[in-house]
C-alpha cells in the first residue's frame, strides 16, 4: 500500500460522503416536486448544489495528481481530514433535512449562505497554501515549458482568481438575480476551465 493509497482512504470516503450530501439533497427535491405541498425550490439552491459538486471533483483531481508528492505522515493526514471535513459540512448545509418545512428554498439559501460560501472559500485557500507548501516541499518534475502550458496555466490562473473575486461577491451580494447570475457564472468558468485544461 502505497501512502497515496492510505491517504485516499481517508478523503476518498469523507468526499464520497460529500457527494452523497448533495445527490440526496436533489433527490430530496425531486421527490418533493410530486408532494401534495407547493415548494418553490428557484434557482439559488440547486446551482449552489451544482458549484459544490464540481468544486469537490476538481479537488478530487488535483488530489490525484499530487499524489506523488503525499506522504502519509500524520499532518497530511490531518490537513486532508480538514479539506475533506470541511467539504462535507458545507454539503451537508446546502439542502434543508426537512425540504417540506422550506416552502421557499430562497430562503433557506440566503439563510445558509454565508456558511456554505465562506467554508468553500476557506476550503480553497487551505487547498491553496497546502498545494504551494507540497510543490515547494516535493516538487514533482516539470514537463519541458512549451506555448501549451503556459496557455494551460494561464487558464488556470484566470479561472481560479475570478472563482475567488465571484465567492467573496456572493459574501455580500444579496439580490437574488445577481446570486442566480454569479451562481450559474461559478458554474460555467469552473467547468469550463476543468474541460479546456484536459485539453491544452
Amino acid at each position: 500500500m502505497s501512502a497515496f493509497d492510505l491517504v485516499f482512504a481517508v478523503f476518498g470516503l469523507l468526499l464520497g460522503l460529500a457527494v452523497c450530501e448533495v445527490l440526496a439533497g436533489f433527490a430530496r427535491v425531486l421527490k418533493l416536486k410530486r408532494g401534495a405541498r407547493p415548494v418553490r425550490i428557484g434557482w439559488l439552491t440547486p446551482l449552489l448544489g451544482l458549484f459544490v459538486m464540481l468544486d469537490l471533483t476538481s479537488f478530487w483531481g488535483l488530489a490525484f495528481m499530487a499524489r506523488d508528492q503525499m506522504d502519509a505522515s500524520y499532518l497530511t493526514l490531518a490537513i486532508v481530514l480538514a479539506i475533506t471535513g470541511g467539504y462535507y459540512l458545507v454539503a451537508s448545509l446546502i439542502f434543508p433535512d426537512e425540504p417540506e418545512e422550506w416552502p421557499d428554498f430562497d430562503l433557506w439559501y440566503e439563510r445558509q449562505k454565508q456558511m456554505v460560501i465562506g467554508g468553500l472559500l476557506s476550503i480553497n485557500i487551505v487547498t491553496m497554501i497546502a498545494t504551494s507548501i507540497l510543490d515547494a516541499v516535493r516538487p514533482v518534475p516539470e514537463a519541458p515549458p512549451g506555448p501549451a502550458g503556459d496557455i494551460g496555466f494561464l487558464i488556470y490562473g484566470l479561472g481560479a482568481m475570478v472563482l475567488f473575486v465571484l465567492l467573496i461577491a456572493l459574501l455580500f451580494v444579496k439580490n437574488r438575480r445577481w446570486n442566480v447570475a454569479m451562481l450559474a457564472a461559478l458554474n460555467l468558468i469552473l467547468l469550463g476551465t476543468s474541460i479546456l485544461e484536459d485539453f491544452i
